[in-house]
């Protein structure tokens, strides 16, 4: 954990401002203490913010592995978050069909690979990184099938 002061001029606010939206959009903010300083012209607003230190997308550590978690409505395009997140549902589905976790069926980082390459056939599919002949035998026209009826949407 860090801390971080910013100091807002009343007088030159929207430069301060804009400063320390760009730090929180690249940073994982856990508690924020403001003051407001009132001195006439000179008044400025504190911000002590606690943050965890991060890049763009990554939102800390997960509790598989220890590996970073990736924020996919970040490093996604709307339509293409949209699209994911119906990718998810479909998954739940299956993997409560089956009783396994939903990444033995495809992991998000698969899921979103397939929106992103904007996969439309078994053969795309097993280009996939981890995504080979049983998974796409298994799953592949379902998952096209999502695909499909999200293009008609």
């Amino acid at each position: 954990m860090q801390l971080k002061v910013f100091i807002l001029p009343v007088k030159n606010l929207p430069v301060a401002e804009a400063e320390m939206n760009v730090f929180l959009r690249g940073h994982r903010v856990l508690a924020v203490k403001k003051e407001f300083v009132s001195d006439g012209e000179n008044s400025f607003w504190t911000f002590c913010v606690e943050h965890l230190e991060s890049v763009p997308g990554i939102v800390g550590p997960s509790s598989v592995g220890g590996r970073p978690k990736v924020d996919y409505r970040e490093l996604l395009k709307p339509e293409e978050f949209q699209l994911f997140s119906r990718l998810r549902d479909w998954r739940k589905g299956v993997a409560e069909k089956e009783g396994v976790p939903v990444y033995t069926v495809l992991t998000n980082e698969q899921l979103a690979q397939i929106i992103q390459k904007k996969v439309a056939t078994k053969a795309g599919l097993k280009e996939i990184e981890g995504v080979g002949d049983v998974r796409v035998e298994k799953y592949g026209e379902a998952v096209l099938q999502v695909l499909a009826v999200t293009a008609h949407t």
